[in-house]
């Protein structure tokens, strides 16, 4: 059996943008790609919301991945794929984050991840629109995260393609709900399950 490892924040563990709850099985694109893929596969859901790629949550480790990813990589074993999305709480302006503490940090979460995955795909941050100044997140991005956010993407790219990782650009084909301009609604979790399971099969990412 192959073990997927899907690491992320809250649009991996599923936050529903219209009331704040948690999509259920039937809905959530790791649940769904499981369904897609088969008994052959096993695809673990390791999505906390809030949580940061590169910078220190004050919330605690496992809300911050330098803190909380080295430990969970060297205690994970037989990782066939690991799919990582991680950023876009990095650019809440309270974190002012630089270009290259994203570059740097990025890096570090890609050396530390070969080190047990053998395969991996990386996911950039969600593309931010406007909504997002006027949804329940107001309070924590502005419109330099939504610059910020259109611009990592060509980080993700330069690093996928320097360390020969997959890159699975969700940007390309659906947007954040109109909601919150941040999570993704229902259907483009659907969406994103099925790209994803098309996108592993026919480039043989796990053979």
């Amino acid at each position: 059996m192959k073990k997927i490892i899907c690491y992320g924040d809250s649009n991996t563990f599923g936050y529903n943008p219209k009331d704040g709850s948690r999509f259920d099985e039937n809905i959530r694109w790791t649940s769904v790609l499981q369904k897609n893929l088969g008994t052959n596969y096993k695809v673990i859901n390791e999505g906390v919301c809030d949580r940061t790629g590169f910078v220190y949550n004050p919330k605690g480790v496992i809300f911050s991945v330098p803190k909380h990813f080295p430990d969970f990589v060297s205690k994970s074993d037989n990782i066939d794929l690991l799919i990582l999305w991680i950023g876009t709480n990095d650019l809440q302006f309270q974190y002012d984050i630089s270009f290259s503490a994203i570059e740097n940090g990025l890096e570090n979460l890609i050396k530390l991840a070969e080190t047990k995955a053998k395969k991996i795909i990386i996911i950039p941050p969600v593309m931010l629109n406007e909504k997002v100044l006027e949804g329940y997140f107001k309070f924590q991005f502005d419109k330099t995260s939504i610059i910020k956010s259109q611009k990592a993407e060509k980080i993700y790219i330069k690093l996928a393609n320097d360390y020969h990782c997959e890159i699975f650009n969700i940007n390309k084909f659906t947007n954040p709900s109109d909601l919150d301009g941040l999570h993704y609604d229902e259907n483009s979790h659907k969406i994103i399950a099925n790209r994803l399971t098309v996108y592993i099969k026919n480039n043989n990412t796990i053979c």
